[in-house]
C-alpha cells in the first residue's frame, strides 16, 4: 500500500466522483481508477459502491477513510517537521472555521500568514463545530476555529478567543421589539425561531440554554448561513437567538436587539481547537503565533 494510493482513495471519497477527483489531483481518470482498483485488490474488498451516477463508500471504505486521513496527515507532518528543521516552512496548512466565528478575522489572519510563509499552501474548510472537532481529531485539519466546545468533547488543547452574550433578534414590528429592554424566558413561549443546523455553534449554545431554562421552542426555519438568517428575521418570519456580534452586521441594522433576562442567559464562546502539542504541525504552530497578535484578533 502506497501513500499515493491513499491520496487517490481519499480524493474519490471526498469528491464522490472519479472525474472530479482526477481533475483535483491532476491525474488521468484511467490512472486514478487503476490505482483504486489495485488498492481494493490488495485489501481484497470493494471500497466504493459504484453506479452510473454515484460513487459511495462501502463499510470497508468508510473504515479505511479514517485511517487513510490519519496516515496522510502523519506523512505531511513528517515532511513539514524536516523542512522546519532546515529553516523552511513548506507543505500545507489545512484550517477549519465555523462561519462568522468571533474573536479572529480569518481573512486578515490568513493574509498575514501567507505574507510570512509564501511557500505554504493554505486550505480552508468551513464547517459546523462538530465536524471541525472530528476533522482535527482525525488529522484532516491542522487546527480549527470553533464555537462552544465543552471540555468533555475535546481532549486536546482549547485556546479561548472570545466570549459574549447571545441576544434575541426580531423585526421592528415584532411584539418583542422593545429595544433597550430585556425579555424573560417565559415570553418566548410560542415564538417561531429561525436558527442554524444543529451542528453549528450558535445553535448548540441556544439549544443548551433553552434546555437549562426548561423552555421548549420550535425551530421552524433552519439555515446554513448568517445572511439568510438575518433576512428571514427581517421579513418577520421568526426571531433568532444569536451571538451579539451578529447584530452589528450591515444586514442587521434594521433589526431590534433584545437581551435575555433571568439566570440562564446563553453565552457564545469561540475557541481554537488544537491537537495535542506533540501532534501540532509546524504550520499550525506558526499560525498560532499570529493568532496571539492583537491586531489580528
Amino acid at each position: 500500500m502506497e501513500l499515493r494510493q491513499l491520496e487517490h482513495f481519499v480524493a474519490v471519497a471526498e469528491e464522490q466522483h472519479f472525474t472530479r477527483a482526477a481533475e483535483r489531483l491532476a491525474v488521468s481518470q484511467s490512472g486514478l481508477s487503476a490505482s483504486v482498483r489495485a488498492l481494493e485488490h490488495e485489501l481484497r474488498t470493494p471500497l466504493f459502491s459504484r453506479t452510473t451516477r454515484t460513487v459511495r463508500l462501502t463499510e470497508a471504505g468508510a473504515a479505511l477513510l479514517v485511517e487513510a486521513e490519519r496516515t496522510l496527515a502523519g506523512a505531511r507532518a513528517a515532511r513539514d517537521a524536516v523542512d522546519a528543521v532546515r529553516g523552511l516552512l513548506r507543505g500545507t496548512l489545512t484550517l477549519g472555521v465555523e462561519q462568522c466565528v468571533a474573536g479572529v478575522s480569518t481573512a486578515r489572519l490568513l493574509a498575514a500568514f501567507h505574507r510570512e510563509h509564501p511557500h505554504m499552501e493554505i486550505r480552508l474548510r468551513q464547517e459546523g463545530t462538530s465536524s471541525l472537532l472530528e476533522g482535527v481529531a482525525g488529522g484532516r485539519l491542522d487546527l480549527a476555529f470553533a464555537a462552544t466546545v465543552s471540555p468533555p468533547e475535546w481532549r486536546g488543547e482549547l485556546v479561548p478567543l472570545a466570549r459574549e452574550p447571545m441576544v434575541v433578534l426580531c423585526s421592528p414590528g415584532h411584539r418583542l421589539a422593545r429595544e433597550g429592554t430585556r425579555v424573560a424566558w417565559g415570553e418566548l413561549h410560542g415564538e417561531s425561531f429561525i436558527d442554524f443546523h444543529p451542528d453549528w455553534g450558535p445553535r448548540r449554545a441556544a439549544d443548551e440554554a433553552f434546555a437549562t431554562a426548561g423552555t421548549r421552542r420550535t425551530v421552524a426555519l433552519e439555515v446554513n448561513d448568517v445572511h439568510s438568517l438575518l433576512e428571514l428575521v427581517h421579513e418577520g418570519l421568526g426571531v433568532a437567538v444569536v451571538p451579539h456580534h451578529f447584530s452589528r452586521k450591515p444586514e442587521a441594522r434594521d433589526l431590534v436587539v433584545v437581551e435575555l433576562d433571568g439566570a440562564h442567559r446563553p453565552v457564545y464562546e469561540s475557541v481554537v481547537v488544537l491537537p495535542p502539542a506533540r501532534a501540532m504541525s509546524p504550520g499550525a504552530k506558526a499560525l498560532m503565533t499570529l493568532v496571539r497578535e492583537a491586531p489580528l484578533r
